[in-house]
């Protein structure tokens, strides 16, 4: 990817990883559920370890791979019908949406987990004159709830969610739809991601894109070897300096 004159009018921003650190909730989600699940004692931060080697997979994927790395079967069987499910996966899925559940409806929770840089760089983005977007595998009730508790309800001319699209990241469909709805030229367009498959989507769609990596996706982000070094951001508070130059209009 090559940030050389090209100027930038519209920043799309991703949701969960970007702008708050869901990412933590929802690993922290799958490790108290399966501690609740497993037959015998494991911890935390087992849990927590396992995760990153799955995260940015689907649901079903990640969740049968915990199951079996940690036994889940029998108990999560034995709550399927209670869960209304058909399968050993989804059980340990409900149960551990229980958990999401109860973190991500607590403002609180929302506000101590968000990343500080990347609202920073969306106000940085609004003070410069760019259209500002939000581009997020949530769905619309849920990132509403998000943006209310992190204040920034208004900060965006346009927000995409799954339930505008038929496809999901890596496919560039949620960026090809933000794109055309601000009349943005994607040459112009800078997306912010935290994950390997968002990566993937907006440079797909042509985008110019920053990855902002968190323990979770750091490892897979570098292997994935799409963006050069430059603009991939491991500390997050170097964030606003790497994208500022490009967002300021300044080459190079």
């Amino acid at each position: 990817m090559s940030g050389e004159n090209r100027r930038i009018r519209t920043t799309i921003f991703d949701l969960d990883g970007t702008l708050v650190q869901t990412e933590k909730l929802k690993a922290l989600s799958y490790a108290r559920a399966a501690m609740e699940l497993c037959p015998h004692t494991i911890s935390e931060e087992q849990v927590l370890e396992a995760y990153k080697d799955v995260v940015g997979l689907p649901r079903r994927e990640v969740a049968s791979a915990l199951v079996e790395r940690f036994d889940l079967k029998e108990k999560a069987g034995a709550r399927m019908d209670e869960l209304g499910v058909d399968t050993v996966w989804q059980a340990y899925v409900q149960v551990r949406l229980a958990y999401y559940d109860e973190m991500i409806s607590d403002p609180d929770v929302i506000r101590e987990n968000r990343w500080p840089h990347a609202i920073e760089l969306l106000e940085v983005a609004r003070e410069t004159g760019c259209s500002t977007a939000l581009a997020t595998m949530s769905g619309r009730e849920r990132a509403a709830q998000v943006l209310e508790a992190l204040d920034v309800s208004e900060a965006f001319d346009f927000v995409a969610t799954v339930d505008d699209v038929e496809r999901g990241k890596p496919d560039p469909e949620i960026y090809t739809l933000v794109c055309r709805e601000l009349d943005a030229g994607v040459e112009e367009s800078l997306a912010f991601e935290d994950s390997p498959s968002g990566v993937e989507a907006a440079l797909a769609a042509g985008l110019l894109c920053i990855a902002v990596t968190t323990p979770f996706t750091r490892k897979k982000i570098h292997a994935q070897d799409l963006l050069e070094e430059r603009w991939i951001v491991d500390e997050p508070d170097m964030l606003p300096n790497v994208a500022r130059g490009l967002i300021e209009g300044e080459s190079g």
